[in-house]
């Protein structure tokens, strides 16, 4: 019996490391860099429908398409060709996680999606296909299905768990309007082809961070965070440099720029830390949106 519907939720990620190496062939960067799966969730329900039917709510919702450029479309389109079975259903996508905003929010849609669908149409997928659909929806689509803490590598959709046992407090904020994602990798191109960035030659190692997030307080993983993307979206967002000097000057251990921008990711050492750092910031005049999260949490899930 078919279900009246089906929701499933994932969450937004911060790269806690992301070193970017030189351009493949296929158009994509090298890349070693670590998710960090925050409480910060997008919803999808699924219902029944005739052919596919898409709507976004909540935040962000005006800017973000609803039709074959979804990646939620596409995951169900996906889904449905690998399962043998008609993509009629009707999806509405509850937004928490802002839009171009270095968080994952579309890779968090499709992913839960993925689950939601699966679910909904009975396909029973299996969950190394889910793992091969998702990445062949994004890079970062496969993180948001896993959740916690992962090390990725290729061009991100090939992960390997970190045991993280410690739960970390951050505030999100994003300051501005959102970044395109090429367009950051695009100017860390200029900005080393015209010698103003260490060149690609080597991918920074991720030790010092996976350490500090295996087994040391705060401190120490706020001095192992570091972000490839960080400079170039300061290029293209200069107001970002006053964005991640508030944290730290309002409290944060520290911060940095979460994968493409332009959301701030500050560190700081407990709950009630967070909340307060919230509460100042926002008298700032600077963040769009302030969130206080904790993390690692679960990837994609049904709910109910």
């Amino acid at each position: 019996m078919t279900p009246a519907e089906v929701v499933a939720r994932a969450p937004a990620k911060v790269n806690v490391h992301l070193a970017v190496g030189p351009l493949r062939a296929d158009g994509f960067h090298e890349l070693r860099t670590v998710y960090f799966a925050v409480s910060l969730f997008d919803t999808v329900t699924v219902g029944p429908g005739e052919g596919l039917a898409v709507s976004v709510t909540g935040v962000d919702a005006g800017v973000v398409p609803t039709d074959r450029r979804n990646l939620v479309w596409r995951a169900a389109v996906l889904l449905a060709e690998h399962a043998g079975v008609r993509h009629d259903a009707t999806i509405g996508i509850a937004k928490a996680i802002p839009a171009a905003a270095g968080l994952a929010g579309g890779s968090a849609d499709a992913a839960a999606a993925l689950v939601a669908l699966d679910a909904f149409w009975g396909t029973r997928v299996g969950r190394a296909d889910l793992d091969l659909l998702a990445a062949q929806l994004g890079s970062d689509v496969p993180f948001s299905l896993l959740g916690g803490v992962a090390l990725g590598s290729g061009r991100g959709e090939q992960l390997s768990p970190v045991l993280a046992p410690t739960r970390r407090h951050w505030v999100l904020g994003m300051a501005g309007e959102g970044l395109s994602t090429p367009a950051v990798y695009g100017e860390l191109d200029r900005l080393r082809a015209a010698g103003r960035l260490p060149g690609d030659s080597g991918l920074g190692s991720a030790d010092p961070v996976i350490a500090a997030l295996r087994s040391g307080p705060p401190a120490a993983l706020a001095g192992a965070l570091a972000n490839d993307l960080q400079t170039p979206a300061l290029a293209l967002r200069p107001e970002l440099g006053r964005a991640l000097r508030a944290a730290t000057d309002a409290g944060a251990l520290a911060a940095l720029v979460s994968g493409s921008g332009p959301t701030v990711a500050a560190l700081v050492e407990d709950e009630s830390s967070a909340i307060r750092l919230a509460a100042e910031l926002a008298g700032v005049g600077i963040f769009r949106t302030l969130r206080a999260v904790h993390g690692p949490v679960p990837g994609a899930r049904l709910v109910g």
